[in-house]
């Protein structure tokens, strides 16, 4: 499901933790993949807040009908959310329910903010609308639970009790969170139940996922590996530049582009020189787009001309717009964070 945009991200942010942290370098491909493969659980502890959410609001709405002056509102309390036919269908299916059991267990001890969670959903006009609807049936349930989860997953408090989770979560969460929303939006009726197999951010029973996660691991290692020859490469285009002067965010993504350039055959030049320009914008300042995008240039013309650059299948393919230039980035936004989900996500 991981886009290889976001892979790169990923690869781009350990290499850069190497660099600042030199003592990982003992394991830093073990430190990679329990990186990717935690995002599955990252995944789900944000799911999971859709099914806590509408037990707490079943146990709310049972304790107002037993307050001692019970309003007409709490003796006749609007249950929609508790039995949305979406969030049921998420709570029984076999595979979620068995990953919410093994990763969700940190909203056991934060029940009081769930409760303050509820009421404060209860004040939304969305969620207001959403209980005066007469509306009804699997296709409304559902696009109001996604309404719901990105209400959750943008407020504060609870993104903070994730993030306390794991500290690498904070630069994920929103693209994590935008893949499954955008996953959500893909369920109906007829392919949502509880035998369906639930997809994982990182799935090894998927080809492509695992195809992704390989040229991941390649890239990352070669990266490593083909550090001071790149580094010697790229001295000898920095003309009027001091080399300890350039960013070092900048070093870091050009010997990760020669490192694709040269050890990943099925990827076109274009490819590889786009998406470390886009990098670029990302993760360093304004005119690094420029000086990566020249010496880039530069270094794809010695790299082929020394032979070291070898295209084949879909890599020989680098027009403008060719659709089998470079392999599908995945499912969802290829950006490395979406910021927070609105409706025209």
């Amino acid at each position: 499901m991981l886009s290889r945009h976001f892979l790169r991200c990923k690869v781009l942010q350990q290499v850069y933790a190497l660099h600042i942290e030199p003592e990982r370098k003992n394991r830093p491909l073990d430190i990679f993949d329990t990186h990717i493969q935690r995002l599955n659980e990252l995944a789900v502890i944000q799911l999971s807040l859709l099914p806590r959410l509408a037990d707490i609001a079943g146990t709310m709405l049972d304790e107002g009908q037993r307050k001692f002056r019970p309003t007409d509102e709490d003796l006749n309390p609007n249950r929609r959310l508790v039995n949305n036919e979406f969030i049921r269908r998420l709570r029984d299916n076999f595979e979620f329910r068995g990953y919410m059991e093994q990763w969700s267990q940190l909203w056991d001890m934060r029940e009081e903010m769930l409760r303050e969670t509820y009421a404060d959903l209860r004040t939304q006009p969305f969620f207001r609308d959403y209980l005066a609807d007469p509306d009804e049936g699997f296709d409304f349930d559902r696009d109001s639970a996604i309404k719901v989860f990105r209400y959750l997953v943008n407020r504060e408090a609870l993104r903070d009790v994730i993030g306390d989770r794991s500290l690498l979560w904070e630069d994920d969460f929103d693209q994590i969170a935008q893949y499954s929303y955008m996953f959500l939006k893909t369920l109906t009726a007829d392919n949502f139940d509880e035998a369906m197999m639930w997809p994982k951010m990182y799935d090894p029973r998927v080809e492509k996922d695992v195809e992704d996660m390989e040229f991941a691991r390649s890239l990352f290692q070669n990266t490593l590996s083909g550090k001071e020859e790149s580094e010697q490469l790229i001295r000898r285009y920095l003309q009027g530049w001091d080399f300890e002067r350039v960013a070092l965010m900048d070093i870091l993504l050009l010997t990760m582009a020669i490192a694709e350039l040269t050890s990943c055959p099925t990827i076109p030049e274009k490819v590889t020189v786009d998406e470390y320009i886009e990098l670029s914008k990302e993760f360093s300042s304004e005119r690094s787009k420029l000086f990566i995008n020249g010496i880039l240039d530069k270094i794809v013309i010695e790299l082929r001309s020394k032979g070291r650059i070898n295209k084949t299948g879909r890599g020989l393919y680098y027009g403008e717009g060719d659709a089998t230039s470079e392999p599908a980035k995945g499912f969802g936004p290829v950006v490395q964070s979406v910021g927070p989900l609105d409706d025209e996500k």
